[in-house]
């Protein structure tokens, strides 16, 4: 007799689900939050304005008012085109759903971010990682290489790259992208970390549309500040959009979605004083790693930092796990990446927070070391 569970796909059954640390009572620097919140008259007029919406009727045109104020705050280049996910998940998942031809191949670099993987899989594409050099930096002839031989439906550039936050040379980026395109393939540029990087492809894509018709640009309020509002957008040529368009669910972005997204866009100037202040706290915390004995440290383009903890046998994650526990016990989370991938053995990621939280983050590191 078949069982419930039968009905669910082995290789399902098989997966390890997106895993969300139990935060309670901790310092939270685990997940590349913003550490600031909306200035208590923000709150108040946040809080009036979402109280005032219609919340038994479905989401209508307001997606519309949010599409043509991200486009003006992004300086939407000409023949270019937006769509909203309920944060960039959604838009990864649905670009799998939109290219799952037979035999259809996601290449992306690894390490990198998990969705690409998974999404990828419970769509039925192959998804091939293509892994980094020794110092996270791309490996150029392998990419290529992989390019060639898989012919990938989409390849995903992280840009910075999560969890190594390092943005990648602009020549060899450029060269994927080409390579790509010969074999008629989608490049997907992931900017989920924009706001704290010194360069956006968004540029580049500026500078010369016609290498990048297959180049779609991805990127979140998450990291602008607005984590929980779960808001996600994708830029690329009107052709192609329009037909990834047609796959997402419709009313995906709620109406408080929509409403707070456009709040904050009205007030773009807090949230980029936010992530300038970000961005100073990453170089004095970079700094101050960089000072302290018992751990490498790596460049960073974005809100979070690796670092590798010394000693411990080669290729393991045990000396990570007892610097990752003994943070805990101190009352600050990190992610503790030393298993996502043999490249990232005995390494913890850290979220850039204020001030208070890195000083409290740094002396539990510098304890539990």
């Amino acid at each position: 007799m078949t069982a419930p569970l039968d009905r669910i796909r082995p290789d399902v059954q098989a997966m390890h689900a997106y895993a969300v640390q139990d935060a309670r009572g901790l310092l939270k620097l685990d997940a590349m939050e913003n550490p600031y919140g909306l200035p208590p008259a923000l709150q108040a007029a946040l809080g009036e304005r979402l109280g005032a919406l219609a919340l038994n009727r479905y989401p209508g045109a307001r997606g519309d008012d949010l599409k043509a104020a991200l486009a003006a705050h992004v300086q939407l280049p000409e023949g270019q085109a937006l769509m909203l996910g309920n944060g960039s998940d959604e838009l990864i998942g649905l670009l799998s759903m939109a290219c799952d031809l037979p035999g259809a191949t996601v290449v992306a670099p690894a390490p990198g971010f998990v969705m690409y993987a998974m999404s990828a899989q419970l769509q039925g594409l192959r998804y091939v990682g293509v892994p980094l050099t020794a110092d996270f930096e791309l490996d150029e002839a392998a990419m290529l290489a992989a390019i060639e031989k898989e012919k990938p439906a989409i390849l995903y550039l992280a840009y910075p790259n999560n969890p190594t936050a390092n943005l990648w040379d602009r020549e060899v980026v450029r060269r994927l992208v080409a390579a790509q395109g010969a074999q008629g393939g989608l490049v997907v540029m992931d900017e989920a970390y924009q706001p704290f990087a010194s360069h956006s492809w968004l540029d580049e894509i500026r500078l010369d549309p016609a290498a990048h018709a297959h180049v779609l640009l991805m990127r979140t309020l998450s990291k602008f500040g607005l984590a929980g509002v779960r808001l996600g957008y994708l830029i690329g040529p009107a052709a192609l959009v329009a037909q990834i368009d047609k796959v997402r669910p419709p009313y995906n972005v709620s109406v408080l979605n929509c409403e707070c997204a456009l709040f904050a866009l009205e007030h773009a100037d807090v949230f980029a004083q936010q992530a300038a202040a970000i961005r100073a706290e990453r170089d004095a915390l970079l700094a101050r790693l960089a000072d302290l004995p018992g751990v490498k440290v790596w460049p960073s383009d974005a809100n979070m930092v690796l670092l590798r903890v010394q000693g411990g046998a080669q290729g393991a994650h045990e000396r990570a796990d007892a610097v990752f526990e003994g943070m805990k016990q101190r009352g600050v989370l990190v992610k503790n990446v030393s298993r996502m991938h043999p490249l990232l053995a005995q390494c913890l990621r850290l979220t850039v927070g204020s001030a208070e939280d890195n000083a409290r983050m740094l002396e539990a590191l510098r304890q539990s070391l």
